[in-house]
């Protein structure tokens, strides 16, 4: 085989580490302070309500909200995305979750987006606080799921356990879609 010559292989696992890098800018990862992350987590939401007034009313109304400031997509074929954020109950932050995702298909490009699940009961922010590794279905309704929408509780929303609001996005992706995101608790 001559020098200029690539394998398949060779050539997905220069993708895959590429993506990782990628996914690894501008995340915080590796940064081990707190402080950063909840400076982050407040930024987030004051543009949320400064963006999205509406979503002001729906955290009052949450047992709990995820903020997840920066989630960085990427793939080419195969993908990935990674984000740290923070849960937040009654405005307190109480717990430090990680967002991985991992997928294959026709994609290509590279988004960054921020995100929060607003957790509209109990029983859903306790079940979301106990699982070992929380995934997000295909029952999550979304608020928020680009810029121009505007944020409303309808009575389909207003039945469903989990909200989303998919914000703040920059780049080139096909869509941001939470399902398949995997939530891990994290010590930052």
């Amino acid at each position: 085989m001559k020098r200029s010559e690539i394998s398949r292989r060779g050539f997905t696992l220069g993708v895959l580490a590429g993506t990782s890098v990628l996914a690894a800018c501008g995340n915080g990862v590796g940064n081990s302070n707190a402080d950063v992350l909840d400076a982050r987590v407040d930024a987030t939401v004051a543009e949320m309500y400064r963006l999205y007034p509406n979503t002001k009313d729906l955290a009052d109304k949450a047992s709990g909200m995820l903020i997840m400031p920066v989630v960085t997509e990427a793939g080419f074929g195969f993908g990935g995305a990674y984000g740290q954020g923070a849960l937040r109950i009654q405005g307190a932050t109480v717990d430090y979750y990680s967002l991985t995702e991992g997928s294959w298909g026709l994609q290509i490009g590279a988004q960054q987006y921020s995100h929060v699940l607003f957790f509209m009961t109990d029983a859903a922010l306790t079940n979301f606080r106990q699982s070992p590794g929380w995934a997000v279905g295909a029952d999550i309704k979304y608020v928020i799921s680009d810029i121009g929408e505007g944020a409303a509780a309808s009575s389909t929303t207003a039945l469903s356990p989990v909200l989303a609001a998919v914000f703040n996005r920059g780049g080139l992706f096909a869509g941001a879609a939470l399902e398949g995101n995997k939530y891990n608790r994290i010590i930052p």
